[in-house]
């Protein structure tokens, strides 16, 4: 079941590394940035709305989402982790807003870890996204497999994250991609509920888009450049000289979010689609909403609320969604829909 370089200790050991580093290190991209920045709203001096009135509800994947927000898949498979996902899960349940899990391979290997990704009993309500590698189909995992995460989350969607990067610079990395498509074509055929697939900080551009939209991906998570930079996590993990240079080297791959989803958008109007990779406010969700995407994720700014506090993460939410209004509110929008057709959105000039 495992991979042949890994065991479920390391897995495990691996999770907690990664919550240290990206609260500790500074992993974030320097010189590639979301893209985000390079865009303004025009501002309405004269809304002729009533703020009161403003409605940020959406609906992703037939489920009613009280606003456009995805907690990002973070974590889960350690105590402190399983601490993380509950306090998430709760503030979701709240907010109405959707959450996926880290990765559950090490819920595959570990089945002792399992409980904590289940977290349904604290959001009975919430769109809820299984978790895993799509890497792992060329490594003993399959339809089963797939069908046991979701079970644990009770999940109303599948997330196949893809990594080359990633696993190119971690230690011990799964890197034969060789044949993936027709694998994900396989689950995506085979399943019940649908499937996401996601990159993890690199992005996915129009071409890919097309092969897994073709496959039967259900939906896109660009998750493109501009956030946390796995190649650096991953450097920080290095057992040797080679893996920390790769890291350095391949800080900055990838391609911006902003990117990402126009180029996206540009081929499929209806394409359900998430933008995640470096947003940190409701300002740069409602830049996303406005270029074409349906909902947007964040990870950092909901991990380290997290482990301040579930008071922090509602504090966080009501920021996020206050700034969304006031977005809508000085562009003259009422509804999200108004904000994506309006044309508020600009880019800047660049003298």
């Amino acid at each position: 079941m495992n991979s042949p370089n890994q065991n479920p200790e390391y897995t495990q050991s691996r999770k907690a590394d990664h919550i240290r580093i990206c609260l500790e290190e500074d992993v974030q991209f320097h010189h590639v940035t979301s893209g985000l920045e390079s865009y303004k709203f025009h501002h309405c001096c004269l809304p002729e709305i009533n703020r009161d009135d403003i409605d940020i509800s959406t609906t992703f994947l037939g489920k009613r989402l009280g606003a456009p927000l995805l907690i990002s898949s973070m974590t889960g498979g350690t105590q402190q982790a399983a601490m993380i996902n509950q306090r998430l899960a709760k503030v979701a349940q709240q907010y109405k807003i959707a959450m996926g899990v880290g990765s559950q391979r090490v819920a595959v290997e570990k089945p002792q870890v399992a409980d904590t990704f289940a977290i349904r009993k604290y959001a009975p309500d919430v769109l809820l996204f299984a978790n895993l590698g799509a890497v792992q189909l060329n490594y003993h995992y399959g339809l089963d497999e797939c069908l046991r995460i979701i079970d644990i989350l009770e999940a109303d969607a599948l997330i196949l994250h893809i990594n080359p990067l990633q696993e190119c610079i971690q230690p011990n990395g799964d890197t034969n991609f060789r044949g993936l498509l027709d694998k994900i074509r396989f689950i995506c055929s085979n399943i019940a509920v649908p499937v996401i697939a996601k990159e993890v900080g690199n992005g996915i551009s129009a071409v890919m888009a097309e092969k897994l939209l073709g496959a039967g991906v259900a939906a896109i998570d660009v998750a493109g450049a501009g956030g946390t930079s796995w190649a650096k996590v991953e450097s920080e993990r290095a057992e040797n000289a080679l893996q920390k240079r790769l890291g350095r080297t391949f800080a900055d791959w990838g391609l911006p979010t902003a990117e990402c989803i126009t180029s996206i958008r540009a081929i499929s109007s209806d394409v359900p689609l998430i933008a995640s990779g470096g947003l940190r406010d409701g300002l740069d969700v409602a830049k996303a909403i406005a270029l074409g995407a349906d909902i947007a994720g964040l990870a950092m700014p909901f991990l380290q609320a997290a482990v301040v506090s579930e008071a922090a993460l509602y504090d966080l939410v009501q920021v996020l969604i206050a700034e969304i209004n006031t977005v809508l509110f000085c562009t003259g929008n009422s509804t999200l829909n108004d904000l994506y057709k309006s044309g508020s959105l600009r880019k800047k000039n660049i003298n």
